[in-house]
């Protein structure tokens, strides 16, 4: 009425650095010359052959030990080295080998620079997935609801003077004077409002209505009468339901169902032409609440009165009501055949089509196109179906001003009256609420609707 992270080069490698080992030792083949003897020189020792060190994928330099020199000798004739490579001396130019470092870290290979952690993979396609389910369906709505506002309303779908308006309590709490009646007339004179609903409640968690909170009921009937003939003036009646919160009044009682119907008796005898009757947030499907019409519908047959509901917006998906009521204590939406229901019980039914969350004004226009025929489609010929209108201006995100204007939902209403049945009598459309309109709202519902 809703992060990656990448590994870099510096993270600390997952492989244990390796060093090569330091050769042992190994005596040289044959006897060790003595160094003082000339006559008898020894064979030039082999290089020591080191083990290879493990392969590793930075490895660092080999050490290999400098073979020992041959001993002095006198004697030219001296023996021959023995066999097998000899090492060439190191340049005096090369520096002297380091000794093999310790454990120090290698460079990352550059595959593992580009590995992501796997949490990080399943993040980011869960959030790809997220983006898939919930923005590829809100796009495609947004479009068909744009296009649902496309075309002209047919012919002579303006104002059949079945219109009705709800108006707030100070009207009968004793705010209003009687200026302010003539003023009220002036405003409705030339249009097709013909029903009011006067806020005369709330009741009671219990369903009772104390008097005292209508204490100017009488006088506003029949200075409407006097200012203007032929307009009825209904009891709007309303109160929080229990599922809506730990307090409300609770329909499954049948006490309290009956409270209800007294109360609307007892308007009744103060003078109203009729009883309007908003309870909410009422879920679809509730029984209790098809209950309570029945018995109100018998006393205000009785009464050759009128009964008339605010209603919930219709489903604009199939079984969204369900989906809804899954990750939300209050369904915004009533299924179409529960509709068709509460639409076959009553005199009158208006859609409370507004706070609708919509962004844009030819989407909010297309979703109010798209309500009035889906109301249409249930409604029986012998009930007078009516299309709320916002006049008021609030942003919040179940109600964007700037999109919900008067204008839009005029010609929504237009388009879904001419796609459906544009020769329907009992339709009109019913503005809220009188303390909050502007001189905005009450031009573009004359220049739109009143012909």
């Amino acid at each position: 009425m809703d992060h990656t992270e990448s590994r870099d080069g510096t993270d600390e490698p997952t492989d244990d650095t390796r060093t090569t080992p330091e050769p042992e030792s190994a005596p040289a083949s044959g006897p060790t010359p003595d160094p003082d003897s000339a006559s008898q020189p020894g064979p030039t020792p082999a290089p020591v052959r080191t083990s290879e060190p493990e392969s590793v994928s930075d490895p660092a330099p080999e050490h290999v030990p400098e073979p020992e020199p041959a001993p002095a000798s006198g004697s030219a004739s001296g023996p021959a080295p023995a066999s097998g490579p000899t090492p060439e001396p190191e340049s005096a130019s090369d520096p002297a080998p380091q000794p093999a470092p310790g454990r120090q870290p290698q460079p990352v290979p550059e595959s593992a620079k580009k590995r992501r952690r796997p949490w990080v993979r399943r993040v980011r396609r869960a959030v790809l997935v997220l983006a898939l389910v919930l923005i590829v369906p809100l796009v495609a709505v947004e479009t068909a609801l744009r296009v649902n506002y496309m075309g002209d309303p047919a012919d002579g779908t303006y104002t059949r003077d079945r219109d009705a308006m709800w108006l707030g309590h100070a009207w009968v709490d004793g705010r209003k004077k009687d200026a302010d009646v003539t003023a009220l007339a002036g405003r409705l004179e030339d249009t097709g409002v013909r029903d009011l609903y006067v806020h005369t409640g709330p009741l009671e968690h219990d369903g009772t209505l104390p008097r005292s909170v209508y204490p100017r009921a009488r006088w506003f009937i029949d200075a409407v009468h006097r200012e203007l003939p032929g307009v009825r003036v209904q009891a709007f009646l309303g109160d929080v339901l229990a599922n809506g919160g730990p307090e409300g009044l609770e329909l499954s009682d049948a006490a309290t169902r009956a409270e209800v119907v007294r109360s609307a008796g007892q308007v009744l005898d103060t003078g109203y032409e009729g009883v309007h009757l908003d309870l909410e947030p009422l879920h679809s499907g509730d029984g209790h609440y098809l209950d309570l019409l029945d018995d109100l519908r018998e006393l205000t047959k009785g009464r050759d009165a009128q009964l008339s509901v605010a209603a919930h917006q219709i489903d604009p998906l199939p079984h969204l009501h369900s989906v809804a009521g899954l990750v939300a204590d209050h369904p915004k939406w009533w299924s179409q055949e529960f509709f068709g229901q509460v639409a076959r019980r009553v005199d009158q039914i208006a859609v409370m089509s507004y706070d609708t969350a919509r962004l844009f004004e030819s989407t909010y226009g297309g979703y109010v196109a798209q309500q009035t025929s889906l109301a249409l489609e249930v409604t029986p010929p012998t009930t007078h179906l009516l299309m709320g209108l916002p006049f008021y201006y609030e942003s919040n995100p179940s109600h964007w001003g700037h999109a919900e204007t008067v204008g839009a939902a005029v010609r929504g209403a237009r388009l879904g009256l001419s796609r459906t049945d544009p020769d329907r009598e009992l339709f009109g459309l019913a503005p809220y609420i009188d303390f909050a309109a502007t001189e905005t709202n009450w031009r573009e519902f004359k220049d739109g609707w009143v012909r």
